[in-house]
């Protein structure tokens, strides 16, 4: 099972990568305050996972500086994500804002919240 997941895995980054999405382009004064906005935001994530693949493709299509924490082979953030998210569960975007931290699962709400603060 393991050879499977590891093959599978070699697949999605592989397409991912050939078919990366390009950014969008924005003024510099807009894309320093998206980026000023989005800069205590960390996305916990497995490299080969493909629902953080997805997560990470959107991103990269809204053209946001985040974070990305690999959980999977770092136990300090696999802690965190335990210790401060409640579960060992990715992608998790890690949401820090007026001191507040909010943890957000699902790829699907990731995205979502992400459209909306790009837009």
């Amino acid at each position: 099972m393991k050879l499977v997941r590891w093959f599978l895995g070699c697949i999605i980054l592989f397409f991912n990568f050939v078919f990366t999405p390009r950014s969008k382009k924005r003024a510099s004064d807009e894309q320093a305050q998206l980026d000023l906005q989005t800069s205590q935001f960390k996305l916990y994530q497995f490299k080969a996972c493909p629902f953080c693949v997805k997560v990470r493709r959107a991103i990269k299509r809204e053209g946001l500086n985040i974070e990305t924490r690999d959980a999977k082979d770092n136990e300090q953030y696999r802690q965190e994500l335990l210790e401060q998210g409640g579960k060992v569960k990715v992608p998790c975007l890690r949401i820090e804002q007026n001191g507040q931290v909010q943890w957000l699962y699902e790829s699907n709400d990731i995205i979502a919240y992400l459209n909306k603060v790009a837009a």
